[in-house]
């Protein structure tokens, strides 16, 4: 369990890999209470578009903030698509995801952790429902990167060097870099809002026009990996893992 009710992100990768199998997760990464608020409602419209797990990374430090938000009163709510009688689990789609069903609402639904065609049923022993399956699971979110992904870019015009944040550490991040900027020093900042699926064709952009990268994080490196497999160039890890915020 480590420090259990101390500060950390150390399940980044957790919440991407945590079973089995080949598939695509989203998750979202906030670093203020408002985007906590704005992130939730976002979380499960995506959830319902693309019939995927998406986590909300909170660390302890956000979990503790008290900030005023502001609620808004037209929401976009995203209703799911129904088609009665369709494959639950299979669709000619070029998007990849069928429409779902509901329970109770007199749809023939079976539910399996197993390998399965469209129809539920599972096919443990069929090699091409396997690959037809995991293909499915992935390219459904795999194509649809662009509208899934969500950054913000700091002061990064002029910037030759780098920061890669996400989530609290962020806002010591921008702190630090705003008092650099007062001496003069070209340094910018790449938040990332949503960390699966990861942002590789922003970080391999942003990243390969600057000199050093720097990737605060409370892991041992866990999305400075990440840059590291997009960017050809110095990408510098800090790590802290002491249970205490990066300030």
């Amino acid at each position: 369990t480590g420090q259990s009710v101390r500060v950390a992100s150390g399940d980044i990768m957790q919440a991407k890999w945590g079973s089995h199998g080949d598939y695509q997760i989203i998750a979202f990464c906030p670093w203020s209470v408002q985007e906590a608020y704005n992130q939730t409602v976002q979380a499960f419209n995506l959830a319902e578009k693309y019939r995927v797990p998406v986590f909300l990374l909170t660390e302890e430090a956000i979990g503790h903030l008290r900030e005023r938000i502001e609620v808004s009163r037209n929401m976009e709510i995203f209703n799911r698509k129904k088609k009665p009688g369709a494959a639950p689990f299979g669709t000619k789609e070029s998007d990849g995801i069928p429409p779902m069903p509901t329970f109770g609402e007199g749809e023939k639904l079976l539910i399996t952790g197993s390998t399965h065609d469209e129809y539920g049923i599972r096919r443990v022993s069929s090699p091409s429902a396997q690959a037809k399956l995991t293909s499915r699971l992935n390219n459904k979110i795999l194509n649809n990167q662009d509208k899934i992904i969500d950054y913000e870019v700091h002061y990064i015009d002029d910037a030759d060097l780098l920061v890669i944040a996400y989530g609290f550490t962020a806002r010591s991040a921008l702190f630090a870099i705003e008092e650099l900027r007062q001496r003069r020093k070209k340094i910018g900042m790449l938040r990332l809002k949503t960390l699966w699926p990861f942002a590789d064709k922003i970080v391999k952009d942003i990243g390969g026009k600057v000199e050093k990268i720097f990737v605060p994080e409370m892991n041992r490196g866990q999305i400075a990996g990440e840059v590291m497999k997009y960017v050809c160039g110095d990408v510098v890890s800090y790590s802290q893992t002491n249970g205490e915020v990066i300030h």
